[in-house]
């Protein structure tokens, strides 16, 4: 029998990619926003939702009713429903916003933003609410996804490198995890059709964290020219960060530590759950989107 899916969040980056992904797979419902949520699939996929605004142009509010309010009413409908299958995507930023070593998904969630907050109130109500054993109900962490067409921080760092302007954090080595949206999609195609793999909360990432100037050198890799990565003093970067706090410049010291921090999430536990390896090898699934990108420029 095809499995039917309530999407939700399909004109979004992660849903435009997973309805391409999965039309040859599974039938699939849309969610129409500000309509009324009717469930007759046998699975909710909930993706709509804020992500977090590098540009501060949501309000406070905004963060709550769209990641907060609408899935309480996806969520309840879903109870309300003969549909099996839950899969919320929220986001590692519900558990912290910085990490000291690895994160783990039974550390105590301490969100700092809206968005994190605003996730985090979602999950505790999906949690809270679990009122039926035959209903399976996956709440995911991703950390930063990254695939074909997506916007973010990736992309301006892939400006930059296109101009030739030289990295000059070179010495400042971190370690940060990312999340292909290949990966992604096959561990939710996974919590669909895998009826043994326990209803919780896990953590999505790629295997491998990768440092700042590892991507650097794949995006050059990816235009087939050499990283200009450059070592500067770490004591003089400081300095000019310093400066840029009280005067306008590019760098100051909260860009810096943004720019040079890490980010570790360990995956064990999905993919202990699933039983698989993942397809797309940190490396690989990063310099897939970076091709993506070099050809969306021809």
């Amino acid at each position: 029998m095809e499995i039917e899916i309530f999407l939700t969040g399909s004109n979004g980056f992660v849903g435009k990619y997973l309805k391409n992904k999965f039309k040859n797979c599974f039938s699939l419902k849309y969610y129409k926003r500000d309509s009324n949520i009717k469930i007759n699939s046998q699975v909710v996929l909930h993706l709509a939702g804020i992500a977090h605004d590098l540009k501060n142009t949501k309000s406070e509010r905004d963060y709550y009713l769209n990641n907060t309010e609408l899935t309480k009413s996806i969520y309840n409908e879903f109870l309300n429903s003969n549909a099996e299958v839950f899969v919320f995507l929220s986001s590692v930023k519900a558990s912290a916003d910085s990490v000291e070593g690895v994160l783990f998904e039974d550390c105590l969630p301490n969100p700092k933003t809206h968005y994190g907050k605003s996730k985090l109130l979602a999950e505790n109500y999906i949690i809270s609410n679990k009122t039926s054993k035959y209903k399976r109900i996956y709440i995911l962490r991703p950390c930063m996804i990254h695939g074909p067409n997506n916007k973010g921080n990736l992309n301006l760092l892939y400006k930059l490198v296109s101009k030739r302007i030289p990295w000059v954090l070179g010495l400042f080595e971190n370690k940060r995890s990312y999340c292909s949206i290949e990966n992604l999609s096959f561990i939710i195609k996974e919590l669909i059709t895998n009826k043994k793999i326990s209803s919780g909360i896990y953590n999505v990432s790629d295997d491998h964290p990768l440092s700042t100037n590892d991507v650097i050198r794949l995006i050059s890799n990816s235009q087939n020219k050499k990283p200009l990565i450059w070592n500067v003093s770490k004591s003089l970067i400081r300095i000019i960060a310093k400066i840029g706090n009280t005067v306008l410049f590019p760098l100051n010291s909260e860009r810096l530590r943004k720019l040079t921090e890490s980010y570790v999430v360990s995956n064990e536990k999905i993919k202990q759950a699933i039983g698989k390896p993942l397809p797309v090898n940190s490396k690989e699934g990063m310099l897939n989107t970076f091709m993506n990108f070099q050809s969306n420029k021809k």
